[in-house]
């Protein structure tokens, strides 16, 4: 049987259904529009763009990566265990990056992560496949399946974007936790990828809500500080 894949039909067909399911998406949908489709490639190099990508700014990871596609052009993992230590820190590649891409390739050339047996897996099959190399976790391993395999019901609740969206999606008073955001997730099964996707559309598109913040009224025992002129002036 054929796995249902997040493809651009069937992401209008899930955004009708969260409508449906839940009137909180109902009114962000009303608000921001459709998310769009995010799309990474499979294999070697998916994965170990996830990686170039941790704890660094999007534009210096495209730099990086775009310099490792120069010195690995078919992004292999063959291909990329021949790159010496000096090759990988002249793209920009830290000492435990290195090894990770290294621990992922040799996983992959030697059997231990199969792409074609991942596509037969169920969800937590397939993270626990993946999983298992150095580098990569629980979170890498979602987020790779959600947009390089089109996986559509899964839910990243490590993830802090989804988290602070979903609490002002929710109006909740506290940050959900990954384990209540994936219980709130239940709710929008069998497209929980494409609710994560609305999720975020809506993240970039929300208002400062700091500016909501109220803002502490002066006390009578107190006397408002007289404005400096600079602050007159930024006025």
């Amino acid at each position: 049987m054929a796995q249902v894949v997040l493809d651009a039909a069937n992401l209008k067909k899930a955004m009708r259904h969260l409508a449906k399911v839940d009137p909180d998406f109902a009114r962000v949908l009303k608000e921001v529009g459709h998310p769009q489709l995010r799309e990474v490639p499979t294999g070697f190099g998916g994965l170990m763009r996830s990686i170039v990508g941790q704890q660094v700014s999007v534009h210096a990871a495209r730099s990086i990566w775009l310099r490792l596609e120069a010195a690995a052009p078919s992004m292999e993992p063959a291909e990329f265990l021949k790159l010496t230590d000096e090759q990988l820190r002249a793209v920009g590649l830290s000492g435990a990056k290195m090894k990770y891409g290294r621990s992922l390739a040799t996983d992959i050339v030697e059997g231990r992560i199969d792409f074609v047996a991942l596509n037969e897996l169920e969800d937590e099959a397939a993270i626990a496949m993946l999983t298992q190399a150095k580098g990569i976790g629980r979170w890498t391993a979602e987020i790779y399946l959600m947009f390089a395999h089109g996986r559509p019901d899964i839910m990243p609740g490590l993830d802090l974007g989804l988290v602070i969206a979903a609490q002002h999606l929710k109006k909740l008073r506290k940050r959900p936790d990954a384990k209540r955001l994936v219980k709130i997730a239940e709710a929008w099964r069998p497209w929980r990828s494409a609710a994560a996707l609305l999720l975020w559309h809506y993240r970039r598109n929300m208002p400062d809500w700091s500016a909501r913040e109220p803002k502490p009224a002066a006390t009578p025992a107190t006397k408002p500080a007289k404005p400096t002129r600079k602050q007159v002036e930024a006025a």
